[in-house]
């Protein structure tokens, strides 16, 4: 761990803001690195880059990936000793994806009674509802189950395990996630139990573990990850599915939406639907 912990902050127009989101993506030593990008100001164009290193490593990896982007204009700040993340859920406003209520325990309250709602408490997980991705995959389900169910669904890097809750909670008889993280999977379960959501999940990396087999194939395979391990499973996300089985993958930029879908296509699938929230793209692909 660093000494200090850090944020690293880069601005700079849109288009090189997700070049250097590309390359921090494609830095084997950065694959683990907690970074957002968003839009600061429209009207000037100006993006920013939120990084969070955890390692002197990743902190110094951070900033030579950064340098090579003459436009950016990058600063390295202190945080001070806070529980950030207690603060930022705390200040977190439910979401309304379709036909789903994504909220945390400060919102009970609000939950409407036309909707699907999910508490959904993220801890150290990924997954609170409110990013791009997570949004982003919720809406291409929503309008999925307008025309029908889904028996068996898999949810490939579940982090708080809202899209298989959402599964469970929707109909689907399976519903299996995955994680690497070992507290994702211990948060997952909860959450599970919260929504009182048929639910299970596993640590395990790729899709060899033995529940994931047995419960194989698939009618969906939601894969809400990063571009690299997206590109790195298709072959894996195609034989967990049925033929005719529909994908879901998010995580990825919308710069590097075509790379992740040359891989799929290449395997066989064919592009249903993308969804763009923000800079981040959801694509919904059927197995042929």
């Amino acid at each position: 761990m660093t000494e200090d912990a850090l944020q690293i902050i880069a601005r700079g127009p849109r288009a090189v803001a997700e070049s250097a989101a590309e390359a921090i993506d494609a830095d084997p030593m950065l694959e683990g690195v907690t970074y957002s990008i968003l839009e600061e100001d429209e009207d000037h164009d100006v993006w920013r880059i939120d990084a969070f290193p955890t390692s002197t490593e990743e902190a110094d990896g951070l900033i030579a990936a950064l340098a090579g982007f003459s436009k950016l204009k990058t600063i390295v700040e202190k945080l001070a000793d806070a529980d950030w993340l207690a603060m930022a859920l705390s200040g977190l406003p439910p979401v309304r994806a379709g036909r789903f209520f994504v909220f945390g325990a400060h919102d009970t309250g609000r939950a409407p009674v036309n909707a699907v709602n999910l508490r959904i408490e993220a801890g150290a997980a990924f997954g609170t509802g409110h990013h791009g991705t997570t949004v982003g995959c919720l809406f291409a389900y929503d309008q999925l189950i307008k025309a029908r169910r889904f028996d068996r669904v898999l949810d490939v890097g579940a982090g708080t395990g809202v899209l298989a809750i959402a599964a469970a909670r929707t109909g689907s008889r399976k519903a299996v996630g995955t994680d690497i993280d070992a507290p994702s999977v211990r948060i997952s379960r909860e959450n599970a139990k919260l929504n009182q959501a048929d639910a299970r999940f596993v640590h395990a990396s790729g899709l060899g573990h033995r529940l994931v087999r047995e419960a194989a194939p698939y009618d969906l395979v939601f894969a809400n990850i990063l571009a690299a391990p997206l590109v790195a499973l298709s072959q894996d996300i195609k034989g967990a599915l049925k033929p005719g089985g529909t994908a879901i993958l998010s995580g990825l930029l919308r710069t590097q939406e075509r790379r992740v879908f040359a891989a799929y296509r290449s395997r066989g699938f064919r592009l249903h639907r993308r969804i763009h929230r923000d800079a981040w793209a959801t694509l919904v692909l059927r197995r042929a």
